[in-house]
């Protein structure tokens, strides 16, 4: 079963295993993408599932007649595990001087430096380039899951955001959860709310932790950004369909869960103390995690690319 990593976390805690619950807690509140996606965790280096790609025929017939035989099509997947984290030394000196806390002040901040890069992963991981990190949904999405918000005449490029797209990359997902978007964005179509011209379908709604957000539709809008609060998780710096901007962003709709889009792990992150080393008068922690994100359904995620920052249009 897939847990978020915030229920993942009060089941750790109902078994008296603190540590690891506030472990987990720490790395779930590290931004938005944690606190939504479910992880499955998988046994072994490696996740196989089946990709549902078309229904099998149904037809009518006749007394005393019979069925066309008719299969659906199944596309077998295999998503393997990634090791993300890293090593992080405290001088003995310092831990001497000011105590354990300033060893755990810095576990902390790699706890959530791990985190945040896992966000950028989830939208810009690229294994053409490090071959050691999964490819995120820029790469896996393609075909009619890919739709253009470019303009049709000239000039070419990008456009500002038109909610019509939107609603287009909306119905290439099935059963749809969620909207990803960049901070910029996301305050552009706060902006657009005001106008009930233009976006009269956008409202704010309390989410699971009793906060405001975004909704357009039904559908919460997320905005992301990195750990210092910057618009780098889905920056203005994408080239465009017909490579004529390089300014533009784009906007994710997808379905979580454990039939859609959801991540994978083979166990809880681990945060292991190796004590001092020998080559260096240091304490050494070392954090890993071993994550993928995978697709169950081929309609899951859908991009709409090619928006450049402006007032949102109908």
């Amino acid at each position: 079963m897939a847990l978020t990593l915030i229920e993942s976390a009060k089941i750790h805690r109902s078994n008296g295993q603190h540590v690891e619950a506030n472990i987990i807690e720490m790395f779930a509140m590290s931004n938005r993408i944690m606190q939504i996606l479910p992880f499955k965790t998988i046994n072994g280096s490696a996740y196989k599932y089946n990709q549902e790609g078309e229904l099998p025929g149904v037809a009518f017939r006749g007394v005393n007649g019979s069925f066309d035989e008719s299969t659906g099509v199944i596309n077998p997947q295999v998503e393997p595990l990634h090791i993300s984290g890293g090593d992080l030394d405290v001088d003995v000196f310092i831990v001497k001087t000011e105590g354990e806390e300033a060893r755990s002040l810095q576990e902390n901040m790699k706890i959530k430096a791990v985190a945040n890069d896992f966000q950028r992963v989830v939208f810009k991981g690229d294994a053409s380039t490090n071959p050691k990190e999964p490819d995120g949904l820029q790469r896996r999405l393609t075909g009619d899951q890919v739709i253009s918000n470019k303009r049709a005449a000239s000039p070419a490029g990008g456009e500002v955001l038109s909610l019509a797209k939107l609603d287009e990359a909306i119905d290439a997902v099935y059963n749809p959860t969620h909207i990803f978007v960049n901070k910029t964005l996301h305050r552009r179509l706060s902006q657009a709310a005001k106008n009930t011209s233009v976006g009269g379908n956008i409202q704010w709604a309390p989410n699971e932790f009793g906060k405001r957000v975004m909704m357009y539709g039904d559908l919460p809008i997320i905005p992301l950004e990195d750990a210092s609060g910057r618009d780098l998780v889905l920056p203005f710096t994408e080239t465009s369909s017909d490579s004529a901007d390089t300014d533009c962003t784009s906007i994710y709709v997808v379905s979580v869960g454990e039939e859609g889009f959801t991540a994978i792990q083979n166990a809880d992150m681990e945060v292991r103390d190796l004590g001092e080393i020998d080559s260096k008068p240091v304490y050494r922690t070392r954090v890993e995690w071993y994550i993928s994100i995978c697709l169950k359904h081929g309609r899951c995620a859908a991009r709409l690319m090619d928006i450049i920052d402006g007032a949102v249009v109908a």
